[in-house]
């Protein structure tokens, strides 16, 4: 059952999307970003199958998908945490806004961010 957020609340957290080569570096990364305090979770999902043009070339290759729970205050370090971190040379970075949420869920998710980076 989802729970109506307000707009400030609502707004303020963020699931971003990124793909790794491979379970090892999806690994390495999420437990980055949970010792950073760059993310309150983060899922690591099946392998799959990725389809996309690079360099004027159709491409296919397994990639480890990444949904990593964080806030829009945490997202700038977020980002450069992933960018300093991933092999790919142009990595996917997506920020999705949650709109609708448990708001308990949420508000751990706001918390566990919020933390200084040595807790």
């Amino acid at each position: 059952m989802l729970s109506r957020m307000d707009d400030s609340t609502t707004n303020d957290t963020l699931i971003v999307l990124t793909n790794l080569p491979d379970e090892a570096a999806g690994r390495h990364l999420a437990m980055k970003l949970l010792e950073q305090g760059l993310a309150a979770c983060v899922n690591m999902l099946a392998p799959c199958t990725s389809f996309y043009r690079w360099e004027g070339k159709v491409q296919a290759d397994t990639e480890t998908p990444l949904l990593i729970k964080t806030t829009r205050a945490r997202y700038p370090a977020l980002e450069a945490a992933i960018l300093a971190d991933h092999p790919y040379e142009l990595p996917e970075i997506v920020a999705v806004p949650i709109t609708a949420g448990l708001t308990a869920y949420l508000d751990w998710v706001a918390e566990e961010t919020a933390r200084p980076f040595d807790q």
